[in-house]
């Protein structure tokens, strides 16, 4: 599934750096900003520790996990509502992600320059928000002059229903608020804001990018970012860049692993983030397995069997019959299909089942 989260931020914030280290992709991380002009797109392998679980026992030819995209975007600046530093592209490459992973710097280091001469990652956090949110503002107006015509008649409902939840939503931003924090039912959501791709309703992550000393505890600047969001339905991770990219050129997983557990970690920060991302999307793993191939297959979460069949082939989905169900927990406890089936831990499910997070699936189709 072709779901994309974009990594946004200041210039010199870190962004490149942990992409580079998410993705081994060769974006420019250099010590001035718009080092990134075009976005790059980095196809990131999501850790599942029951792939190798599942390895083990099936010992497949082959092991694919699954992935989410990751889009580096060149830095914003203050004014990219009107155009400033690139801004229309740079808010256009952030408009067709799907998530938003926010970078801030909480680190000191007189070496690498800020652009605004000072750390504060609240200020910086305010700057993005800001012109995401006027951008979010202009588009609600264009709607709003539109359902005005629409609405004067007062015959109308939905015209009106439409026009007042548009209103609401400009005052909400106008107050300097996320759209993500505004109140809406999921049907008033979907009929009179889907179709404006607001850039501040997306779901978010706020990485602060920390030095090495900061990474398990942090510091006074992720103080100031925990207390600054905690109004806000979103995670806060503490991921060092440098440290990233340090990991992601060691050859040897025991070195990977020694190095983390002298710093007090038990997995990477990028194994960390990757992980949220994936939740952040609302996205959720299933599984086929066989001795040609263990593989992780990416749903949204509230799929059912026909549609997580599609994602496979849309013959798949087209000629769905039925589908053989076995949870990892009976896999793992049994060791093989064959003693599931015997102990009756594999289901038969139709059309109508929701598949869950983790379930191993064989799908029987006719077309």
């Amino acid at each position: 599934m072709a779901l994309q989260a974009g990594i946004v931020g200041l210039p010199n914030v870190g962004k490149s750096t942990l992409f580079n280290a998410l993705s081994n992709a060769k974006a420019q991380a250099a010590n001035f900003p718009f080092c990134t002009i075009e976005p790059n797109v980095g196809v990131i392998t999501v850790p599942d520790e029951r792939l190798i679980e599942l390895e083990k026992l099936v010992k497949p030819n082959r092991v694919v996990p699954t992935t989410v995209e990751i889009v580096d975007i060149a830095g914003l600046v203050k004014g990219a509502s009107k155009g400033e530093g690139l801004g229309n592209q740079f808010l256009g490459n952030i408009r067709s992600t799907d998530a938003i992973i926010h970078v801030l710097r909480c680190f000191d280091d007189d070496n690498v320059i800020h652009v605004d001469g000072k750390i504060d990652p609240v200020s910086d956090k305010e700057i993005i928000d800001t012109e995401l949110q006027l951008k979010d503002l202009e588009s609600v107006e264009k709607k709003i002059a539109r359902n005005e015509k629409m609405a004067r008649t007062g015959s109308d409902k939905e015209a009106l229903r439409g026009l007042e939840i548009l209103q609401a939503m400009k005052a909400h931003l106008e107050q300097g608020k996320n759209a993500r924090a505004f109140a809406v039912t999921p049907e008033d959501k979907e009929k009179h804001l889907y179709d404006l791709f607001l850039l501040t309703i997306k779901p978010v992550i706020y990485v602060c990018n920390v030095d090495e000393k900061s990474v398990v505890t942090g510091n006074k600047h992720t103080q100031a970012v925990q207390e600054a969001v905690k109004n806000e339905d979103a995670e806060i991770l503490f991921v060092s860049a440098e440290i990233e990219s340090e990991i992601a050129v060691m050859e040897s997983f025991e070195d990977r692993q020694m190095f983390l557990t002298d710093l007090g970690l038990t997995e990477s920060g990028v194994a960390r983030l990757i992980k949220s991302t994936y939740k952040l999307l609302h996205l959720a793993t299933y599984f086929t397995a066989g001795v040609q191939e263990v593989r992780a297959w990416t749903i949204t979460k509230g799929m059912l069997a026909p549609q997580a069949a599609g994602v496979i082939h849309s013959d798949f989905e087209k000629g769905f019959i039925r589908a053989e169900v076995i949870k990892y927990t009976d896999f793992v406890k049994f060791g093989s299909e064959a003693a599931c089936r015997d102990n009756g831990k594999l289901a038969v499910q139709g059309k109508d089942y929701l598949v869950e997070d983790g379930d191993i699936m064989h799908f029987r189709f006719n077309v």
